[in-house]
């Protein structure tokens, strides 16, 4: 069954962590610009400015931070209903400098709120009334309880016929190699489509060749795969054929969550009707665009805007 003859609630449900972000203007300078993070989070949010109906999963401090993002996803339209507040333990943050090797991430997420996330917790109805659900390599890494939490969901998801996404990002301050390659390949067996970085599966498996990266990510069980290849574009296979997508030539101002874009459109496209490919075009324009902007929500670009630069 395809994404779009699933009668369900949401288009797009994520899970994972949510931040609020200080990212540094001018490379060397004190000068922060505070907006808001989280890989799954900004996924929801891309998918939701590109017409997706948008569900996210989290828990949050009862901070003021933990109340910035609560506003944040009203805002954008993303339900919050099943986001549970702690008031025993914070909402993360992070930071990101610039400099020549390109950005870095700071975090300050140990004992966050998310992070005590348990599949005890986990909203299931949401899932099974959703068309996908969309977590991450991020999501299973935060902690043991939290990657029990993913895995309880990729079930969730399997046994009600949601379609499961999953991102790889690899953040090898988050936890060591071999277990981040242990988890990883189990994920991608349970997941329909994969949508990783091609730094994260060299990093993963010493390959850095798209298309035999695109055979080891079948092999492992992904059915789609749109392999996210930067400034390059995307490599895309549906497990039959496969497309190369050209990059676009665009001003860089800042690659922070440009991935995520990436994702949260082309998975707003597939719940919508369109193919892989089809969605991977559409999800390569919108973060042509947001690569031209500072943060990782601010610059996400609307539905308008991306149809704007396909012409």
């Amino acid at each position: 069954m395809s994404e779009a003859c699933m009668p369900r609630r949401f288009d797009v449900t994520a899970l994972g962590e949510a931040m609020v972000e200080f990212n540094q203007t001018h490379p060397g300078e004190p000068n922060y610009l505070q907006g808001f993070g989280g890989d799954t989070s900004n996924a929801a949010i891309a998918a939701s400015r590109a017409g997706a109906r948008t569900a996210y999963l989290t828990r949050l401090g009862q901070d003021t931070f933990g109340d910035a993002l609560m506003q944040l996803w009203q805002r954008e339209g993303v339900d919050t209903s099943a986001v549970e507040r702690d008031a025993t333990a914070p909402t993360g943050i992070y930071f990101v400098t610039h400099g020549a090797a390109g950005h870095e991430f700071t975090y300050r997420r140990a004992g966050s709120a998310a992070s005590l996330m348990t599949p005890q917790w986990l909203p299931r109805a949401v899932i099974s009334d959703s068309k996908i659900l969309h977590v991450s390599g991020i999501s299973l890494a935060i902690s043991h309880t939290a990657r029990d939490t993913v895995f309880a969901a990729m079930d969730c998801a399997r046994t009600s016929t949601t379609v499961v996404s999953l991102d790889s990002n690899l953040r090898l301050k988050l936890w060591p190699l071999d277990e981040a390659r242990t988890t990883l390949i189990k994920a991608i067996g349970l997941c329909n489509v994969f949508l990783p970085s091609l730094d994260d599966i060299t990093a993963l498996t010493g390959e850095c060749d798209p298309d035999a990266i695109i055979d080891w990510a079948h092999d492992a069980g992904a059915s789609r795969v749109a392999l996210k290849l930067g400034a390059d574009g995307a490599l895309v296979s549906d497990g039959t054929s496969r497309e190369r997508i050209a990059g676009w030539r665009v001003p860089l101002v800042d690659a922070t969550g440009a991935g995520d874009c990436f994702c949260g459109n082309l998975l707003a496209r597939l719940a919508e009707g369109d193919s892989i490919f089809q969605a991977a075009h559409y999800a390569n324009a919108a973060a042509a665009i947001a690569v031209q902007g500072f943060g990782a929500v601010a610059p996400l670009p609307r539905a308008s805007q991306v149809k704007e630069l396909l012409g």
